[in-house]
């Protein structure tokens, strides 16, 4: 067959080696659709469901739906994204009854990946102005929101070619294609060890294939609410990976390995409460573009973090000379992040302290006070996803309330600023206490040095 039939009578398979990386969003995309409408993963308070207007997540599946559209433009090709609307149009105005039942008929038998992406691309096209028309309302139903979701799903599911569920593992995408990981799973002895690994670590790395098509720099609605969806979808494929976890469990007798899976399994569920139950929590509710766009980012950097850590921590497991340079480009260790977070609190509290200070003149204190807030910027940018669980809360609750305060409202919470202080200190201490800190004091000149580029 030369290449130009293959452009013609088989071009999905052409534009697939063309476009992998959107056919490889495209999956993503069509599965977090149909997560999205499981409520139950949904960061948002769970009582009173059938009071609650879902308008803003109805407004979420709208751009996902432009977004997949989008997608579809690009990886059909012109001509046969013309000669569709041309059919739309002579099936409208031309074809009879007959004609158009034929038609339909050898669509739908999906017989080719060209039909498939036909029914995609039919189906999205209609959701977009019955969706559309329905925000025009302003009220969406959870009855309504559920039904529609339930419509979506089938259709998805129902794409002999392009679903994301025909298979748990799709060999298209779900690929470790890191040389150091592959050659260490290949080096094991152990078949059920291998076997075990094999698919702990294509878990891994469709987490983070997952959130390499998440843009939370983006400007855009579309892009952002595509990432926000990606990261719910996250949610159940993490949900999945502590269940394998959980039933392999029993069938391994080394009882190194089974402490690390453990704690892996549990590391996964306080950062996953720290995304959902904290960063994302009613995301929807806050309006604030950079507020949405910080809550995304936090989130994509706390479950990148975790999955790059896990990947590393079980290479380590079989060879402990393995560093997190070998397998990714950018990685920065537990302790230089544990670290990080010290030097900051310490920078956060020198400020608070200054701030506190009765002594301090007026002058001095309002170019402290402006100075504090861009680091406090800063430090929920960046550090904020180096934070335990444990710990979050306090610090949300005190950069909120900060935050938010002009410089003659400071004398309203000097009593909680005080306090702030103490608490500051208090896991200043707890973070020099741990065993990885054993010989590695806090480096006091850099940690100055930051606080002298703010004030």
């Amino acid at each position: 067959m030369t290449t130009k039939n293959i452009k013609t009578e088989n071009w999905v398979s052409f534009s697939k080696n063309l476009h992998n990386d959107l056919f490889s969003e495209l999956e993503v995309l069509l599965k977090a659709l149909d997560r999205f409408f499981l409520v139950e993963n949904l960061p948002i308070v769970q009582d009173n469901l059938s009071n609650r207007n879902f308008y803003d997540e109805l407004t979420v599946v709208r751009d996902v739906i432009f977004r997949v559209l989008g997608i579809l433009d690009v990886v059909i090709p012109e001509n046969k994204r013309n000669e569709y609307w041309f059919q739309k149009f002579a099936e409208n105005k031309f074809l009879k009854l007959y004609s158009r039942d034929v038609y339909k008929k050898e669509l739908y038998k999906q017989d080719t990946p060209e039909k498939g992406i036909y029914l995609l691309y039919d189906l999205f096209i209609n959701l977009k102005g019955i969706i559309t028309d329905l925000l025009k309302t302003g009220k969406i139903s959870y009855s309504v929101y559920c039904n529609i979701g339930q419509l979506i799903s089938k259709e998805i599911r129902g794409n002999d070619h392009f679903s994301p569920f025909r298979h748990d593992i799709n060999p298209e995408f779900d690929r470790i294609d890191n040389q150091v990981i592959s050659q260490l799973v290949k080096s094991i002895t152990s078949k059920d060890t291998k076997k075990y690994f094999s698919v702990i670590y294509l878990y891994l790395f469709r987490f983070l294939r997952y959130l390499n098509h998440i843009d939370p720099t983006s400007q855009y609605s579309v892009s952002l609410n595509s990432s926000l969806m990606i990261l719910i979808l996250l949610r159940t494929e993490i949900n999945g990976f502590q269940n394998y976890i959980k039933n392999i469990l029993e069938t391994i007798e080394n009882k190194d390995l089974k402490q690390l899976l453990t704690s892996i399994s549990y590391q996964f569920s306080m950062e996953t409460r720290r995304v959902y139950l904290q960063e994302l929590r009613e995301i929807l509710r806050k309006k604030a573009p950079q507020h949405y766009r910080g809550k995304i980012e936090n989130s994509q950097g706390i479950l990148k973090n975790m999955s790059e850590q896990t990947v590393v921590q079980l290479a380590q497991f079989f060879r402990k000379n393995i560093q997190g340079e070998d397998i990714f480009d950018c990685f920065t260790t537990k302790l230089e992040q544990s670290m990080k977070l010290r030097e900051d609190i310490y920078v956060l509290h020198k400020f608070l302290t200054l701030l506190d200070e009765q002594t301090v003149s007026p002058y001095e204190r309002a170019d402290t006070f402006k100075a504090l807030k861009n680091f406090m910027f800063y430090f929920e940018s960046f550090t904020f996803k180096l934070l335990r669980y444990d710990d979050y809360d306090e610090f949300a609750f005190f950069f909120q309330d900060f935050l938010s305060l002009n410089q003659t409202d400071l004398g309203k919470i000097q009593d909680r600023i005080h306090n702030f202080c103490i608490f500051l200190e208090t896991t200043l201490r707890h973070l020099s206490n741990r065993a990885e800190f054993s010989g590695k004091p806090l480096n006091i000149e850099r940690a100055e040095k930051i606080f002298r580029q703010y004030l």
